[in-house]
């Protein structure tokens, strides 16, 4: 049933996105590629929050259920299917023992956790962290990623050399915190009006 729905839901979209889940359901053992289960759910939500999101052609999903090691925050062409991917660290509300591994999410102020769901990236702005972009909770699970100030940033602990030295990424504060030579191409790649899919499935 539930692959019916997602399955229909997919249909909807324009044919453009259709080639792409066609390339991301192809068998692969590349780590730049969406796990198909996690690429089928993150088109369902374009699909369910289609009148939210302007513009529908590039996506990003990050998938939690990969270690922080890995290369788990993509970036995917629909039009294309071309995916890159980078590494994201994840908040430390999520792994208080710093495991490496996203252990829980939160929507809850303060717990400096990563939260799920459907994202709308938004402006850009210069922070604390340098230059950052805004996300819009628009699911139950994410709604309070503004006040909570969820953001796309960079951040040191998110740099490869931090795998050569502790294994793992640092953590963030519930933030998507990319490496800080991997930002402009998120920027670049992703832009304000676009949706951003977080989960662990």
């Amino acid at each position: 049933m539930k692959t019916s729905l997602v399955a229909a839901g997919v249909a909807a979209l324009p044919a453009t996105t259709s080639k792409a889940f066609a390339v991301a359901m192809s068998p692969t053992t590349s780590t730049r590629v969406v796990r198909p289960e996690l690429f089928r759910q993150a088109m369902a939500a374009l699909h369910r929050h289609g009148n939210q999101i302007a513009f529908k052609d590039r996506i990003a999903i990050a998938d939690f259920a990969a270690p922080s090691s890995r290369q788990r925050f993509y970036l995917v062409d629909l039009a294309s299917g071309a995916t890159n991917s980078v590494l994201v660290a994840h908040g430390s509300g999520s792994d208080p023992a710093h495991t490496g591994f996203l252990q829980h999410f939160s929507n809850a102020d303060g717990s400096n956790a990563s939260s799920e769901g459907t994202f709308m990236t938004a402006d850009y702005y210069v922070g604390k962290h340098g230059k950052s972009q805004r996300l819009m909770g628009l699911d139950p699970t994410n709604n309070m990623a503004l006040a909570r100030a969820i953001v796309i940033h960079s951040a040191w602990y998110s740099n490869p050399d931090m795998l050569t030295k502790h294994g793992q990424l640092g953590r963030s504060q519930g933030c998507f915190a990319v490496g800080q030579r991997d930002l402009d191409q998120v920027f670049a790649r992703l832009g304000p009006g676009r949706m951003l899919y977080s989960a662990k499935i």
